[in-house]
């Protein structure tokens, strides 16, 4: 691992998805889960969960760095992420304490549009040999 490395990945959420995070969370908000009433709101059709977005996150770090230990995650959602629209997930290593086997990361899903859906940094305990 090395400042100014990055991760990347992209991910479409259908509505099967929400439905189950729901399920799995007990957060069955119809904003999430409620394709006929999401559409009479401001958004017009269902959003993901926050929580969901930052599982993917967490998926993402194991993949790239397996064997590093989460944190802490700050997290903002600064747009809605809508169900069917594809988001890239970019995570890009700003800063590492070899001593302390530390790294901080910037984590952002981007919208298609460019817009940002959910922006934060993460604190890594590395493993030995990264």
């Amino acid at each position: 691992m090395v400042v100014g490395e990055t991760a990347t990945s992209k991910r479409v959420f259908s509505q099967q998805d929400f439905d189950h995070f729901a399920a799995l969370s007990g957060d069955d908000n119809p904003i999430h889960v409620d394709p006929e009433f999401s559409a009479r709101t401001k958004f017009g059709k269902t959003v993901a969960h926050g929580m969901l977005l930052y599982t993917t996150i967490c998926g993402v770090l194991d993949l790239h760095w397996p064997g590093a230990c989460q944190l802490e995650q700050e997290l903002m959602f600064p747009n809605p992420t809508y169900v069917g629209e594809e988001i890239t997930l970019h995570l890009k290593v700003i800063h590492i304490d070899p001593e302390k086997r530390l790294a901080w990361l910037d984590t952002i899903i981007a919208k298609p549009d460019g817009t940002v859906g959910c922006q934060g940094k993460t604190c890594l305990q590395l493993p030995e040999g990264i």
